[in-house]
């Protein structure tokens, strides 16, 4: 908004940025805010050296935030690691999900046959473009189901689960069932990330993902966005049905558009559900993951009869967010039942042992502003809600290359 030229404040009842995608530091914070009696032994080593996400998120490599943060420049305040692999539970394991054809033709996730007619179906993907129906191979992609496409290749229900969670990144199966474009495109976007590095697609950034909206703050300081950090919100003014204003500390700010997160309006909003996230404190990397120092974990619904998946995002010592030889896994997903820590038993058992678990559960919000973040663990879902978000208050479309220009004008060309 700012590099649109709109006059931005923006105002934060927390003493940091970024509100709930923050990163706690120091470790001391993150014990205080679970109200744990102790504070943290000595063997976590030192306070400071932990930036602990309440939101697991990694950065698809080619996906829609990369692109916003290289356009905006905001990748000039952020260092990026790559995240080390990604791995599937199949029947009490964990499978590596194979990032080369050498890896997938190796692989024990399936059999020589199911290879070919996967690799078949990878071809097929890879080659598939919506603009020429040469392409098509007979799949309408307006019309025919994914259900159809996998029909159509002939792959089993374990290949199904595999390719429909762990590459195109559906957490629950409603997708089978409409047509199939945006299940290509997802696994189009998966494939194009995976060959941008090779061990993963995803991304994640040195000190936390609470880097990222301080790296946003920054660009809209420099375009005269104007930062309150502690300033607590009393009130909404509404006129007429309309907001006119923020009501903080006895003082009126006016603006002619709000943009909020939900927890600012409860009355507004309609609770959608609720996530469980458990961060856990390790002193060891996850087993079957070749010591990776990152990784994600996904569990596909169907491996332990629920409707949606369980996933485990593991980071540690190496990003600059825990100390020494210390790994952070947190696991997270949709609750549906009563007993929402049973639920992830599956998980937390190819975590043990665990130094320490800290509980969240979250009611997921939505309302016509801004949704809160979702159970999945990477920013696609986000980013999509960020452009409807643009488009509501401008008018028009959220434009990369309009970001790319107007950075020039302020930067010079050299600078590039």
């Amino acid at each position: 908004m700012s590099v649109n030229g709109k006059k931005v404040l923006h105002m934060d009842r927390n003493p940091y940025y970024g509100g709930e995608s923050s990163s706690i530091t120091p470790l001391e914070e993150l014990y205080k805010r679970f109200t744990l009696p102790d504070s943290p032994p000595e063997s976590m080593g030192r306070g400071r050296d932990w930036n602990v996400d309440l939101i697991p998120k990694f950065l698809m490599a080619n996906g829609q935030l990369v692109k916003m943060l290289l356009y905006t420049e905001v990748t000039r305040y952020l260092d990026f690691k790559v995240v080390e692999g990604s791995f599937v539970y199949k029947g009490g394991k964990i499978y590596k999900v194979p990032s080369t054809e050498t890896e997938a033709l190796a692989s024990n996730l399936m059999g020589m046959f199911e290879k070919r007619r996967f690799r078949k179906f990878l071809v097929f993907v890879a080659n598939f473009d919506e603009n020429d129906p040469k392409t098509f191979e007979g799949v309408d992609p307006k019309t025919t189901t994914m259900r159809d496409v996998y029909k159509k290749f002939d792959l089993g229900q374990d290949v199904i689960d595999f390719t429909g969670h762990a590459l195109a990144l559906y957490r629950t199966d409603d997708y089978l069932d409409v047509p199939c474009l945006e299940t290509i495109n997802r696994i189009k976007l998966y494939s194009e990330s995976l060959a941008r590095y090779g061990k993963s697609p995803y991304l994640y950034p040195l000190y936390g993902l609470g880097e990222l909206p301080q790296g946003f703050a920054r660009l809209s300081a420099i375009y005269g966005g104007t930062y309150m950090l502690n300033k607590p919100v009393e009130e909404i003014v509404m006129e007429g049905g309309h907001v006119v204003g923020v009501k903080s500390e006895g003082e009126v700010a006016r603006c002619k558009q709000l943009i909020c997160d939900p927890s600012y309006i409860p009355d507004r909003v309609r609770k959608a559900g609720q996530v469980i996230r458990v961060i856990c404190i390790l002193s060891h990397p996850i087993k079957n993951t070749n010591d990776a120092n990152s990784c994600q974990i996904i569990i596909p619904q169907n491996q332990v009869n629920r409707n949606s998946d369980i996933y485990v995002c593991m980071i540690s010592y190496a990003h600059n967010v825990a100390a020494q030889g210390k790994y952070i896994a947190i696991v997270s997903t949709t609750v549906e039942t009563s007993e929402p820590e049973a639920e992830i038993e599956p998980a937390l058992e190819l975590l043990e042992p665990i130094d320490q678990k800290f509980v969240l559960l979250f009611t997921t919000e939505s309302s016509r502003i801004l949704d809160s973040y979702d159970a999945t663990t990477h920013f696609e879902t986000t980013c999509n809600d960020i452009k409807d978000i643009y488009k509501r208050m401008t008018g028009t479309d959220f434009d990369f290359e309009n970001m790319k220009r107007k950075q020039n004008d302020v930067f010079g060309e050299d600078e590039q």
